[in-house]
């Protein structure tokens, strides 16, 4: 081990700790003159052992199936609203029945929040419509032979227009 200051060598089974200008390094005996020695961490009074009969969660990989298979239809604002007004209920009204707090309706109901799938679902279910649609896997090879002759992310993605 070498001193992080000047470079020359640290005696490895008890280093010497010093913060100088806020940082604690190891350092030869000299260089920790200019700044103030630190205490050895304190050892820990027990170590835990693991138990070999303890599972540890196994590791997930992932694949093209964990992608999702629906996604939330671009107008599901307005969408909502309508259904809302078609049966004549307020936004607490709605609110009650998926069990939701008014400003977060109004919010879906404006725009200005995306609601997550399981909310999703649960305004689908109270308002009879269908927010999600299903996602198609796009295969890149029809697109090989575009205008350009080349695959651009333009080729195969909707534009949004307003």
């Amino acid at each position: 081990m070498e001193c992080e200051i000047c470079g020359k060598p640290v005696p490895e089974h008890n280093p010497i700790r010093a913060k100088i200008e806020g940082s604690v390094m190891v350092v030869c005996k000299e260089c920790s003159k200019l700044g103030k020695i630190q205490k050895a961490p304190p050892k820990p009074k027990y170590v835990q052992q693991k138990n070999k009969k303890q599972k540890s969660a196994p590791k997930r990989s992932y694949s093209r199936n964990d992608e999702p298979s629906e996604e939330l239809i671009e107008d599901f604002s307005s969408e909502v609203r309508k259904a809302r007004e078609s049966k004549n209920w307020s936004r607490e009204d709605l609110g009650k029945k998926i069990n939701e707090r008014v400003s977060v309706i109004t919010r879906i109901e404006t725009g200005k929040m995306t609601p997550d799938i399981k909310l999703t679902k649960k305004l689908e279910k109270a308002l009879n419509i269908k927010l999600l649609e299903e996602v198609n896997n796009v295969d890149l090879n029809q697109f090989i032979n575009s205008s350009s002759g080349e695959r651009t992310l333009g080729n195969i993605m909707k534009i949004k227009r307003k």
